[in-house]
């Protein structure tokens, strides 16, 4: 039942007021953080990173501007650029050498993102789906705060914008099925099954969330990170069919299935959203998980045949049409 989000909150022990999901409270209590420690130092695997140099199209902000409506392009992991209505939108936007705290240790980028922050010359929108340190980065956020029309972002999740200097007219907080319009684009905040976090106490502070992003010619499902829940069947019969679903396929395991899809749910998921065409993000560009770096690719292609779900795998940096994106291209097997 699609209620205020606020029928999930509750209250901390510092009065702090806390976000739930609606089906499953995620905890890492000791006993699944042993489990997990376990798995890292048990885990043998054949390719965790890439054997060779990924293949990226250098992209620059003139082809950007030039390109028709209704396109878009991967830019790593999560990242996507759209060009809809005439306008550029970033979708979690990473940059950063390293998803981590700091700059010296923590999982370091596989590619160069196929355009370089600096070169990014203006943006009309920003949407963000929660604040962890692979979807909210905030040195790309400082450096694009000048050049961004709008940022659209969960609830509270702005307060991490203000604390890095974006201006208070130009940031847009949502809870779940609420909705926004910029410049004829309409943004959609839709219910995702993971949580939020960048320290060791502000856990679940800031609302996590996914997208439906519209127009009327165009209709696009971002799925930000989410373990499979009955929501998405709610969002496809809510706002389906979908010309184009980014869902969430990387950095999974059966510990914490709850919050990151097995590869066999991100298609249901697909299925559930009645998309047309899949999209998997969320691999390729981070080591976040014990599997290898290719295996969400390759075990989606496998499920798209068997479920005769259209793939799309384009290369980073290269442009696609939203509505008729080119077939899956498995780009990772000629390495």
């Amino acid at each position: 039942m699609a209620l205020s989000i606020f029928s999930w909150f509750s209250q901390t022990e510092t009065s702090k007021q806390k976000f739930h999901n609606t089906e499953t409270q995620y905890e890492t209590h000791f006993g699944v953080f042993w489990e997990i420690i376990k798995s890292y130092v048990t885990t043998k695997r054949a390719a965790p990173v890439p054997p060779s140099t990924l293949p990226i199209k250098p992209l620059t902000f003139e082809e950007i501007r030039a390109v028709r409506d209704n396109s878009a392009v991967k830019l790593g992991h999560s990242s996507v650029l759209m060009k809809v209505n005439e306008q550029v939108i970033l979708l979690d936007p990473v940059f950063s050498e390293r998803v981590s705290p700091v700059q010296w240790a923590g999982p370091k980028r596989f590619h160069q993102p196929p355009i370089k922050l600096a070169d990014i010359e203006q943006v009309d929108v920003v949407v963000i789906s929660h604040d962890h340190y692979d979807h909210l980065d905030k040195g790309a956020i400082k450096q694009l705060k000048e050049k961004v029309g709008q940022f659209v972002v969960p609830l509270r999740v702005g307060d991490y914008l203000r604390e890095w200097g974006v201006a208070e007219e130009k940031i847009t907080e949502l809870e779940w099925w609420q909705k926004t319009q910029v410049n004829g684009v309409e943004y959609i905040a839709t219910p995702t099954q993971h949580f939020s976090g960048r320290g060791l106490m502000d856990r679940d502070l800031t609302l996590w969330a996914s997208w439906v992003i519209r127009t009327s010619d165009i209709n696009v499902y971002f799925s930000g990170d989410s373990g499979y829940f009955s929501g998405f069947a709610e969002i496809g019969e809510k706002y389906g069919p979908f010309d184009l679903t980014f869902v969430e396929t990387g950095a999974y395991n059966k510990l914490w299935s709850e919050i990151h899809m097995l590869p066999e749910e991100s298609m249901q998921a697909h299925i559930d959203l009645k998309g047309k065409v899949m999209m998997p993000i969320h691999n390729a560009t981070f080591d976040l998980a014990l599997h290898d770096w290719d295996e969400p690719l390759e075990r989606v292609t496998q499920l798209s045949k068997s479920n005769q779900v259209t793939l799309a795998t384009p290369i980073f940096g290269e442009f696609f049409d939203l509505a008729n994106p080119q077939a899956n291209h498995r780009w990772w097997r000629e390495l």
